[in-house]
């Protein structure tokens, strides 16, 4: 027989509050009132009844200057130029490729915008078009910034730098858009000895941290040699803290997944999906966080 798991029910822990910043969100439901107010322009997630500004969706309530709308909490996600995504190609077309990002659409890079391999600049010939798959083919897992946004949402990717391209050997975490937090710079090298993405369509890669860049490649040479063992476990434990986070809500960046690594290390890696285990190491890194703001 297979050894069951019980748990005996625990008092959850206080969290101290953080001083509000910029204040408490205005959280709304489907039907809810945002404002009676008729001088604000209605957004997305809004509609108006009776001369009242009402939520089509749940989620958190946005105010700029005198336009208001609701931003989901649960949704696909919505492409704006300069996001850093990470995609899967699924299918290979004349002159582009068909990118999954997460979205309602699929994402679209084409062959003149990205990097040749060895980073030469020159037109792109019938050559280089017979010669995509090599490139990239079906089912590879790339890097890249949104270039532009189409009218019905598609997004149009690009790979013109030596940072973005083909990813290699790494592990795959697929979370809500909305739980990533936008930054400067979704690429973060952490001190554990791993790297990460964080893609802002939901999508995060995480790798072990190349010893070299290789400047050289323009981005579609993948190393292939075994990875060790040391590496591996650092790779699963992040893995592990950012589901476990993502579990308990709270937002994803490179200080938040670094604090929830270093409460996890006295775990062992398969523990950390215990829920109360969960529970504690997300609270320990709430709580840094907390301190962090004050």
């Amino acid at each position: 027989m297979a050894a069951i798991a019980m748990r005996l029910p625990v008092a959850r822990k206080a969290v101290r509050q953080s001083a509000a910043r910029g204040g408490e969100k205005h959280l709304v439901a489907p039907g809810d009132i945002i404002t009676t107010d008729t001088g604000y322009m209605r957004g997305h997630g809004t509609y108006v009844g009776e001369e009242k500004l009402i939520a089509s969706v749940a989620g958190a309530v946005e105010r700029v200057n005198k336009l208001v709308y609701v931003k989901a909490l649960k949704t696909r996600y919505n492409g704006e130029v300069g996001d850093i995504v990470v995609g899967r190609i699924t299918e290979v077309q004349q002159k582009r490729w068909k990118v999954e990002t997460n979205s309602r659409l699929d994402s679209v890079l084409l062959l003149s915008s990205m990097n040749l391999p060895g980073g030469e600049l020159r037109r792109r010939s019938a050559e280089d078009e017979l010669a995509m798959r090599d490139y990239l083919q079906e089912g590879d897992l790339i890097s890249a910034e949104v270039q532009s946004v189409f009218s019905d949402g598609a997004v149009s990717l690009h790979t013109r730098s030596l940072k973005y391209g083909k990813l290699g050997q790494g592990v795959l975490v697929q979370v809500s858009p909305s739980l990533v937090k936008r930054q400067k710079t979704h690429f973060h090298d952490l001190p554990c000895g791993a790297s990460v993405i964080l893609g802002n369509n939901g999508f995060i890669w995480i790798y072990p941290t190349p010893e070299q860049k290789d400047e050289e490649a323009g981005g579609f040479t993948t190393n292939l040699e075994p990875v060790p063992l040391s590496d591996r476990e650092v790779i699963s434990r992040l893995r592990n803290c950012i589901v476990a986070l993502v579990t308990q809500k709270l937002m994803l960046f490179d200080t938040s997944i670094l604090y929830c690594y270093e409460a996890s290390l006295p775990h062992q890696i398969k523990d950390i999906l215990k829920p109360e285990v969960m529970e504690e190491i997300v609270l320990e890194t709430r709580q840094r966080l907390l301190d962090l703001e004050g």
